[in-house]
This record gives structure tokens, C-alpha cells and sequence, in this order.
């Protein structure tokens, strides 16, 4: 059984978050007639069947390794001759203390550098997850 570590507002996981971020709009930004840019793209990850969407501003603490899970593709804009992200990335899934992983799970190549990631439902957010946010 590995350690538990506490994670939540480490370094490591605002670079992490901040990274992903801009990879993900500058890979998915496109023009729009306005002149401007829209993006399309989320972040979202897939685990056993299950499509899970990033926190930000979370506490939580890192559990065991899961196992592998898949950040989808995100080309939304396929005609443009622009090498986006067309096939899924696989990535690492860690427990979250206290959650059940058909909730939330935290990704990221090591338990270090993890964010976590919670069950995209399209309704609102489980309380156990609403509990992490508020801080209680």
C-alpha cells in the first residue's frame, strides 16, 4: 500500500492545472468570425467508463493507483491543417481519500503532481465532491 500524500494547492498542481490550461486553448482555439478565438475543447478524462471533468481550488488527498485512464481527443476544429490532439493520451488515475472512484479520481503522471477530476454528469455536483470544494 502506498503513502497518502496531501495534495490540493501544491506548485505542483497549479503548474500542472496551468499547463493543461493553455495546451488545451491553444491546441483548441480556433478563429471565430469575430475576429476572436473560441475554444471548444474541456478538460475531461475517461475511467472506466466514466467521463470525469477538472476541479480547480480543491483539497483532497491523494490515494492509491487506480490504474491507466484516457484524456480524449480535442481537435474541434478538424479542416484546419492544425496538428491538435486527434488520438486519446493516457495518463495515470489515483484514488481520492474519502471518495469513491465512480465520483472522483485525480490523474497526473505521478501521485505528485495530480488533479482531480470529478464524474461529468451534466447535473449537479455530488456533495461529497461540493464538501472538498467548500472545505468542509
Amino acid at each position: 500500500m502506498s503513502a497518502v500524500l496531501p495534495v490540493g494547492r501544491s506548485g505542483h498542481v497549479w503548474a500542472l492545472l496551468a499547463a493543461a490550461t493553455v495546451a488545451m486553448s491553444a491546441s483548441c482555439a480556433s478563429p471565430s468570425g469575430g475576429g476572436g478565438s473560441a475554444s471548444s475543447c474541456a478538460f475531461l478524462v475517461e475511467y472506466e467508463n466514466r467521463t470525469y471533468s477538472g476541479m480547480a481550488n480543491v483539497d483532497f488527498t491523494v490515494g492509491d493507483k487506480l490504474g491507466s485512464a484516457t484524456l480524449p481527443p480535442c481537435d474541434d476544429t478538424p479542416n484546419d491543417d492544425d496538428d491538435g490532439r486527434t488520438a486519446p493520451a493516457s495518463t495515470t488515475a489515483y484514488a481520492v481519500e474519502g471518495l469513491d472512484p465512480s465520483i472522483a479520481i485525480a490523474v497526473g503522471e505521478t501521485s505528485n503532481g495530480v488533479l482531480l477530476v470529478a464524474v461529468d454528469s451534466g447535473k449537479e455536483l455530488p456533495p461529497e465532491v461540493k464538501r472538498l470544494i467548500d472545505g468542509s
